[in-house]
């Protein structure tokens, strides 16, 4: 793959091979983020599990304390008294069969998260064919089918993350902006390390931290010593 000019700068500037602490690969990462806007800095972590495997999936939910850097848009599926509890809770979208309806028929997707209360999934059902594939079912296990709206979207619009491995056995998962700094990165990076480290599961055998790589939106990855997080 041909490389434009920065990201080549970019790679002179650190060992690609060498394992780097954590704080060390925050700044490295952020020295290799010269794009002329903010860029997201990024976790990729890969996983001693068989994702094939159901008691080996790696599937959760954490609240980053300095947030994510981006605006969320909260589309939530409830009726009655919950709908208009998540109006007041800030929800973007709040609906029923109409919000399913304008899904299908418009192929609407202007919002980043669904929440729904556990009477609605009957109804998001029928567009989950359409929701899994792009990561946006409502899952009990990420705290998206709740009662609780007003919790649900206070959490997420303070920074909640989903991180949930793929069929490559990699968590890719964003812990911030450029602009947040050594300090507010590094502490997203330990909340979240320490989330998907509680989330192993009992099935995975040997080594569970593959590897652990930092990269930002246009920069190379870093890669990161895991044994410092264990």
């Amino acid at each position: 793959m041909k490389r434009g000019k920065r990201y080549q700068d970019s790679v002179k500037l650190f060992d690609k091979a060498a394992l780097y602490d954590p704080e060390q690969a925050v700044d490295t990462c952020l020295k290799t983020a010269n794009a002329k806007f903010d860029e997201t800095i990024e976790l990729s972590v890969k996983l001693g599990v068989d994702p094939r495997h159901a008691d080996q999936q790696v599937r959760g939910a954490v609240v980053l304390p300095n947030g994510t850097g981006k605006t969320i848009r909260v589309l939530v599926f409830a009726k009655g008294e919950k709908a208009k509890e998540a109006q007041e809770a800030g929800a973007d979208y709040v609906g029923a069969e109409e919000m399913v309806q304008k899904i299908q028929q418009e192929n609407w997707f202007d919002f980043d998260v669904c929440v729904a209360t556990p009477d609605m999934m009957g109804v998001v059902g029928r567009i989950g064919r359409v929701l899994g594939p792009k990561g946006l079912m409502p899952n009990p296990k990420s705290g998206t089918v709740t009662m609780d709206v007003a919790k649900a979207i206070s959490d997420i619009k303070a920074g909640k993350v989903e991180y949930r491995v793929d069929k490559t056995s990699i968590i890719h998962c964003p812990i911030g902006k450029k602009s947040f700094g050594n300090e507010k990165l590094m502490e997203n990076l330990t909340v979240l390390m320490d989330a998907i480290i509680k989330a192993k599961p009992s099935a995975a055998k040997g080594t569970y931290l593959k590897s652990v790589v930092l990269s930002s939106t246009m920069g190379p990855g870093v890669k990161v010593n895991a044994q410092k997080f264990v």
